[in-house]
């Protein structure tokens, strides 16, 4: 039986080491010779890409913020996502709305239902079939990014900013417990690739 496309996407605090996790599961959907797509939010398309930079430098309000993290999502959604989603791929995307909902309203408090107006206009049809997000205390999460060095602007925020991110990515896993899995970043890697592997086998096998 052939497998429906599959729309996945990656959440979580700065710092929760995504990149790698990515590896993990191109390494995953390759040894099942499965056909996918791997993309990133804020980018994804030209204008995408343009609007990244802006977005994750450049001091702007909030509400221009969530503005333009829709437009270049729109752009994403239109030539990327539904156009491999229906030639049967699977789409795995760095970031999507929940993004938007952790960032622009638990950190920036910008209202909730001016997002949600946003998602039902630029997505209203299109929902993540399974939403993994790489959870990590905060205290991790800001030792890890000062090591790193050459942060952006969300990464440089507060404790208390990077606190509400956290808090509210949880309270969205809460509410959707069937799209979301949380996989605890804070423990050995093999431990973490374990995990996701048996997470996958929940829509692959």
């Amino acid at each position: 039986m052939k497998l429906k496309p599959k729309f996945i996407t990656l959440e979580g605090v700065d710092g929760a080491g995504k990149s790698t996790c990515i590896n993990f599961i191109k390494k995953y959907l390759a040894d099942k010779n499965l056909k996918s797509i791997f993309t990133r939010e804020p980018g994804g398309t030209l204008l995408g890409e343009k609007l990244r930079e802006i977005l994750l430098h450049d001091e702007i309000t909030p509400e221009t913020e969530t503005l333009l993290m829709f437009a270049a999502r729109n752009e994403h959604v239109q030539q990327v996502i539904k156009p491999n989603l229906r030639s049967g791929l699977i789409v795995i995307s760095d970031r999507f709305t929940d993004a938007t909902y952790a960032y622009q309203s638990g950190g920036k408090y910008v209202e909730v239902k001016k997002i949600t107006m946003l998602k039902n206009w630029v997505h209203e049809d299109l929902k993540p079939d399974l939403t993994l997000l790489f959870d990590l205390p905060v205290d991790v999460s800001l030792s890890r990014l000062k090591s790193n060095g050459n942060l952006d602007k969300f990464e440089r925020e507060s404790v208390d900013f990077h606190t509400r991110i956290r808090d509210s990515y949880l309270a969205l896993a809460k509410k959707e417990p069937k799209r979301f899995e949380i996989i605890d970043s804070n423990q050995n890697i093999n431990i973490i690739e374990k995990e996701i592997y048996l997470v996958l086998d929940k829509i692959f096998l």
